[in-house]
């Protein structure tokens, strides 16, 4: 090409940027304050929209084959067909984020344990906004690979065949296609939520991602727990916040016969009272059970608002009773007893068995200092006579 051509596909680039920076600073400026996605549309579009205007304002003032080979005209007549659906592709779904940008935002600002709604709806717009996404990146390439005269003649002969085709792709895509409508099925059946509190393959956590293929669970430690979305439909799993936030703190102590479960019952109850992570719906303290080692099982539950209270007011009460039963009733702690019955014969069978056991020795010793003293009051008895 001559330099003339260059200098007009230059300025065509030029002005098509020119045009865009215009217009983002109106959205910025002006049409901003009355228009709320204007901000978004601006921060997604930053490098798509001038990438574009670019591609596009090259494809319009690229001359006509002239005195171009026609091979080289062809190549970059291609070449630049290709940039302009790629770059274009990139701009719309830059704008499609933007437009869910705001949605998402507005609804994480509610987006507390309490407002299921709220969690709802953005985990369906987050998951039909990868499932868009999907669909146009799928078209963008189809487009771009049609471009190639080899790839037209052999999709026009698998259009023969498309039935055929149809199968082989829907056998080899089986998982793929489980997983894509599992993630479907979650999102819009309310079943699973971002934000929900769960528990998986034993581990508690909160959803933090859910997309096409994998739902992210972030454990309390810390740890993410990714887990394929068909197994949320195929197998059952704990979702804590699924119709509520309220929930039950149980607290569970192996304790000995003689604990005063009336006392402890009083001492709960002015515990959880004046707890602030109680939400003031309900309380008890029962004796639920009788272990077979031989403690009695006393249960204290507490209501709570949330996951958070329900921890944090589980070992409050915890705690507060150990510290409780150590210093006023130690004889409650759990313990194991051991008795022995019988008569002379068989407390000389043990002695035969066990000479130099501590109970043997504890009872010798007390036989000793008995015998002793019983020596003194008689030799007192002696002096005196």
């Amino acid at each position: 090409m001559s330099p003339a051509q260059w200098i007009v596909i230059g300025v065509a680039v030029a002005i098509s940027m020119t045009l865009v920076f215009v217009f983002q600073w109106l959205l910025n400026h002006k049409l901003g304050k009355v228009w709320p996605m204007a901000r978004y549309v601006v921060s997604r579009s930053a490098v798509t929209a001038y990438t574009a205007a670019a591609v596009v304002g090259a494809n319009l003032a690229l001359p006509n084959r002239g005195d171009v080979p026609w091979s080289t005209f062809q190549t970059i007549d291609h070449a630049m067909t290709i940039l302009m659906i790629g770059t274009l592709t990139a701009l719309i779904l830059s704008l499609a984020y933007a437009a869910t940008d705001m949605v998402l935002e507005r609804l994480s600002v509610r987006n507390g344990d309490a407002d299921r709604r709220a969690r709802r709806l953005q985990t369906q717009v987050r998951l039909l906004r990868r499932v868009i996404t999907s669909v146009v990146v799928v078209l963008a390439i189809a487009a771009i690979l049609f471009t190639f005269d080899g790839v037209r003649a052999l999709g026009a002969g698998l259009l023969a065949s498309a039935g055929v085709i149809g199968i082989v792709a829907g056998v080899a895509a089986q998982s793929t296609l489980s997983n894509l409508f599992a993630g479907l099925q979650l999102a819009f059946s309310d079943a699973l939520r971002i934000g929900d509190v769960v528990v998986v393959e034993g581990e508690w956590g909160r959803v933090e991602e859910l997309s096409l293929v994998n739902v992210t669970i972030k454990i309390w430690d810390e740890r993410r727990l990714v887990v394929p979305v068909a197994n949320f439909t195929t197998t059952s799993f704990e979702n804590w916040t699924k119709s509520g936030t309220n929930i039950t703190a149980k607290v569970q102590l192996p304790l000995d016969w003689e604990v005063p479960v009336g006392e402890l019952r009083e001492e709960a109850g002015k515990l959880i009272t004046a707890s602030k992570f109680w939400d003031g719906r309900s309380w008890s303290c029962q004796v639920v059970d009788i272990t077979e080692s031989g403690e009695v099982v006393v249960r204290v539950v507490a209501s709570a608002s949330d996951t958070g209270n329900q921890w944090n007011i589980a070992c409050e009460i915890r705690e507060h009773l150990v510290t409780w039963l150590v210093e006023n009733y130690p004889q409650s702690l759990p313990r194991k007893r051991t008795e022995f019955v019988g008569g002379a014969e068989e407390d000389f069978s043990y002695a035969e068995q066990f000479p130099t056991s501590a109970f043997r020795r504890a009872t010798a010793a007390s036989g000793a200092a008995h015998d002793s003293s019983n020596g003194t009051a008689q030799s007192g008895n002696a002096e005196e006579v």
